[in-house]
């Protein structure tokens, strides 16, 4: 994994941004795509919706990358440039929570924090609640805390999650038994599904209007004007005179 081997945060902030939700062989191509095409944080920060989208296109959770991009902007603004060092400041910015801030800075910097991801989780849950039910993220952190390495915090992290993913093969998945289990809804027919072909649609398209888009489209889908509202509403796209262009 390209990420282990670099101790650079801004390529860090990449990888776990992309991590979220997204298994690694999915991520490993698009990581080097990526950064190919936005070597630096200030090159995120200055680029175009639209080139961002076209980056991520295949990775899914297209949000995750306008987050990106907006968090980007924000370093510029705020941080020169730089991947902040204090947890308060990561957490402030787009996309960005507990866990993946907590991330960056042990990956970055080898600081010594508890986080919880998948496959720390199932570790845990695996060794701590054998037969258990509904296994709460409350009843794993201070585990987690018990048996972290202070020392050395990013090899544990790394060893940790190696596991994690080692023992997904070998046994019945431990996180059906977590709490936070939910079963994802299917994506085809989705309005998520629905979402990322308008927006593959207006990246050939560059802009068009709703009828444009409803004649692109594999087939007619009544929630086409839903769709554009939302991407309208959360940043992607605006709405000129009927007709939509990428922020």
């Amino acid at each position: 994994m390209p990420w282990r081997r670099t101790r650079t945060p801004y390529r860090i902030l990449v990888s776990e941004v992309m991590l979220q939700q997204t298994g690694v062989a999915r991520v490993l191509p698009k990581y080097r795509q990526f950064l190919t095409a936005f070597p630096s944080l200030r090159s995120v920060a200055q680029s175009r919706v639209q080139d961002v989208l076209g980056a991520w296109k295949g990775l899914g959770y297209n949000r995750r990358a306008l987050a990106l991009r907006n968090a980007a902007k924000v370093m510029q603004e705020r941080h020169g440039s730089r991947v902040p060092r204090s947890l308060d400041e990561l957490r402030a910015l787009p996309g960005i929570g507990r866990a993946t801030a907590s991330a960056i800075l042990v990956f970055s910097f080898n600081v010594p924090l508890v986080f919880m991801e998948t496959n720390i989780r199932r570790v845990f849950i695996h060794f701590f609640f054998p037969g258990k039910q509904s296994v709460k993220d409350s009843e794993l952190l201070p585990l987690i805390e018990k048996t972290l390495d202070w020392k050395n915090p990013r090899e544990w992290y790394y060893a940790l999650m190696d596991y994690g993913a080692h023992l997904r093969g070998s046994v019945t998945n431990p996180n059906l038994r977590s709490a936070v289990y939910t079963r994802q809804a299917p994506f085809e027919g989705s309005l998520r599904q629905l979402r990322g072909r308008v927006l593959e649609i207006l990246l050939r398209l560059r802009s068009a209007d709703g009828a444009d888009i409803r004649k692109a489209l594999p087939r007619s889908d009544p929630r086409l004007a839903q769709a554009l509202d939302q991407l309208v509403a959360e940043g992607f796209l605006r709405e000129k005179n009927g007709r939509y262009f990428f922020r």
